[in-house]
């Protein structure tokens, strides 16, 4: 799922204040249309992600944004001074009107649990996914109990991206900076793959 080849950089999280009201739900591939407009490199990165935007629960089409609302960005550290061009940007995605603060990097720390939204899968078939997790974290060399939470979708041109939540504990502080650094996965501009330090199990179920 993984290509454990791919050279690990120092990687960091970019955080943007957003500001704006709404959010589409399913924001993924215009957020990550819209960036590549401003940021060329980034679909060249093969480690660099966009984490999913956290919007108010609901279920309308579009989610509300808290005051505290951020857009992070996972990229190598080499790459932090060129995310200054997006401050200030404003987009808009799917009606909804957003503008970036200005960016402030987050040194990736170590936790013995993480958890991903979203891991991208080749199927809907969970055990044939936890298969394929278990096989990338051997290659990885990564001692990890998983936990496979609600299968998701989504929305791209070339049709849906399916995947599931994914819990991983009892990581030592190397293989959870490594699992950080180099995700699980395909999408990652989709923000599939993307790990983050978590304090409850129960988050698989989010």
């Amino acid at each position: 799922m993984t290509d454990v080849e791919a050279p690990v950089d120092t990687m960091v999280d970019v955080a943007f204040p957003l500001g704006g009201t709404h959010l589409p739900r399913d924001h993924a591939w215009p957020l990550a249309r819209a960036l590549a407009e401003h940021l060329p490199w980034l679909a060249a990165e093969p480690l660099a992600g966009i984490h999913p935007v956290k919007v108010v629960p609901g279920y309308g089409v579009r989610g509300l944004l808290s005051q505290r609302a951020r857009l992070l960005l996972r990229v190598p550290g080499a790459r932090v001074p060129a995310l200054a061009t997006l401050a200030g940007r404003s987009f808009g995605l799917g009606g909804c009107a957003l503008r970036l603060g200005e960016p402030k990097p987050r040194e990736l720390l170590p936790h013995g649990t993480l958890f991903a939204p979203i891991v991208a899968a080749e199927s809907a078939d969970e055990a044939s996914f936890m298969r394929d997790v278990a096989d990338t974290l051997r290659a990885l060399q990564i001692d990890a109990h998983s936990v496979c939470g609600r299968r998701r979708l989504i929305g791209a041109p070339a049709g849906p991206t399916t995947g599931f939540s994914l819990m991983l504990h009892g990581l030592s502080a190397a293989d959870s900076l490594h699992v950080q650094c180099v995700g699980i996965g395909p999408q990652r501009l989709l923000g599939c793959g993307i790990f983050v330090p978590h304090r409850s199990a129960a988050a698989v179920g989010a």
